[in-house]
């Protein structure tokens, strides 16, 4: 398998109406997800590729990298 893919398939998922669609119960109750939780949708502009990230993964995400940049920015030398 190529580095593309390394995850499972879980199904398919038909896009409703209204832009919705259902995650594969299977998929829901690995990730841990709840009826009520909050994804985070991301998709690379180069690929037909959408990615869900739970949105309390996401804020410490944001925070451990706020704090790696506030590091950096301490080791890097001052302009003058």
């Amino acid at each position: 398998m190529t580095a593309f893919f390394k995850g499972k398939a879980y199904g398919s998922v038909t896009v409703g109406e209204r832009g919705q669609l259902v995650i594969p119960a299977e998929l829901r109750k690995t990730l841990g997800i709840k009826s009520g939780d909050q994804l985070m949708v991301f998709s690379h502009p180069d690929k037909k590729v959408i990615n869900l990230m739970p949105a309390k993964d996401f804020s410490v995400f944001l925070e451990k990298a706020s704090r790696f940049i506030e590091e950096l920015e301490k080791r890097a030398p001052k302009k003058r």
